[in-house]
């Protein structure tokens, strides 16, 4: 705000020497307003590491669950027979020979230039489903529309047939059964629903011309061909599920000699399980290290000057860390995690070696498994308790930090309306100061004026 009256009568910049005055008065509030930017740079910290920790937490929990390290794997001594493998699996092996792939049907009708009733209306019967179709149109078009539209699991389409004796242009419709199976054959009859069951209406797919291109299967394998016990298993598409426990098969060739499938423990996903922990709990502690380090560096006139990080001195951080590294790094009944290849370093970090990790897993899988499980639940623990959205540590302080800003910006609301009255109360004193100058002024020069009108006085 501009004094208006800045100088008018004693010539001082009325408006610099407040603007002077309200920096030296503002000073606390400034000191408020750097605390609170400091405290929005620690809770904008303190969030990302929450989220990493939480992160952290839920990778160890996953780790924790009492199946979560039964990882097997399947293979197959054929590429056309692929393998999926889902939870409850174990180890095993089979042996099967492919004897039929699964297909739907398909079939076509005689050439026809269009509908040969009018109205059309024919009947599809369908996995046991009978639907009747009628449509108030003897075009093909119509009749392939609302055959899809009737979702019977047939779909129809039109096919250009050439022309007949006089050139006039034939067509056929070609009837695909949707899904895979035995079940879901079909017929198709010329004629309404009740006409199929009294056996009166005419069957499309057996009618002169027509055909049945191919017929709907499942699909079957054979366990233990050439024994006793050979035993023949069908599915209705070309995967079979649970052929074993947690695993499917699916095919995609007739086979004559048996395929093996083999089922065993995935040694490799057990290990990129405890590495990916081992990493998660890396990158907690990096980015403690990084916002914890001081850094070195020179000012304006080349001084050297150390600066902290922002978790330098942050007893929570740094109780966190501890709490985590602990879980991590603990003997588990007498045994150090670095017999498993998973080993604290000097710097207060975690190092996973595959190698010695997969020595110990061959050696002794069940004592390795629950070495991890434990490690893992101990980590869980730990992070959640830091993390935890309610009463974490780090939540606990990221809410103080909150609180602590809202009431520096109360404060700093208050300095703002002590300011502007501090500010307005120098302009009224400086507005005054220069009336009351100008007043003087005003008299001085009166009165200088009245002395120079008094008479002079002369001598005789």
């Amino acid at each position: 705000m501009t004094n208006a009256i800045d100088g008018l009568v004693s010539g001082l910049d009325t408006t610099s020497l407040i603007n002077s005055l309200m920096q030296v008065e503002a000073v606390p509030q400034t000191l408020l307003k750097a605390k609170v930017s400091s405290s929005q740079n620690l809770i904008s910290a303190l969030q990302g590491l929450n989220t990493q920790i939480a992160g952290l937490a839920d990778l160890a929990g996953k780790a924790a669950k009492p199946a979560a390290l039964d990882l097997y794997s399947a293979t197959s001594t054929s590429p056309t027979v692929t393998t999926a493998v889902s939870a409850n699996a174990s180890a095993g092996q089979l042996d099967v020979v492919v004897t039929n792939l699964a297909r739907s049907q398909v079939g076509v009708s005689a050439a026809m230039t269009a509908w040969p009733a009018d109205p059309a209306v024919l009947t599809i019967v369908s996995g046991g489903v009978t639907t009747e179709i009628s449509v108030s149109s003897t075009s093909l078009d119509a009749v392939a529309t609302a055959i899809n539209a009737a979702n019977t699991g047939v779909t129809a389409t039109k096919v250009a047939s050439g022309v007949d004796a006089g050139g006039v242009a034939q067509y056929r419709l070609q009837f695909t059964g949707n899904d895979s199976g035995a079940a879901k054959a079909f017929s198709v009859y010329q004629g309404t629903a009740a006409e199929v069951t009294a056996n009166s209406a005419p069957d499309l797919l057996a009618a002169a011309g027509a055909a049945v291109i191919r017929t709907a299967q499942d699909a079957s394998v054979t366990l233990w061909a050439g024994s006793t016990a050979a035993q023949t298993i069908t599915s209705a598409t070309n995967t079979f599920a649970n052929l074993l426990p947690g695993v499917a098969i699916t095919v995609s060739a007739v086979s004559v000699d048996p395929v093996t499938i083999k089922v065993a423990r995935d040694d490799a996903q057990i290990g990129s399980l405890a590495s990916g922990l081992v990493s998660s709990l890396n990158g907690v502690f990096a980015l403690i290290s990084t916002k914890s380090a001081v850094v070195n560096s020179t000012n304006a006139s080349g001084a050297a000057v150390l600066s902290a990080g922002i978790f330098t001195s942050d007893s929570t951080v740094r109780d966190v860390k501890q709490r985590i590294l602990t879980a991590a790094s603990a003997p588990i009944n007498g045994h150090s995690p670095s017999e498993y290849g998973i080993s604290i370093t000097r710097s207060g970090t975690m190092e996973f070696d595959p190698a010695k990790f997969a020595a110990a897993l061959a050696k002794d899988p069940v004592t390795v498994k629950a070495a991890v499980q434990e490690i893992a639940t101990r980590v869980a623990a730990a992070a959640s308790s830091a993390s935890d959205k309610y009463d974490g540590q780090i939540t606990a302080k990221i809410t103080g930090q909150q609180s602590t800003v809202k009431n520096l910006g109360d404060r700093i609301a208050d300095w703002d309306r002590s300011l502007a009255t501090r500010r307005a109360t120098l302009q009224s004193t400086y507005t005054a100061l220069e009336t009351q100058l100008s007043a003087l002024k005003a008299q001085s020069s009166w009165l200088s004026a009245q002395v120079a009108g008094l008479p002079t006085s002369s001598t005789g």
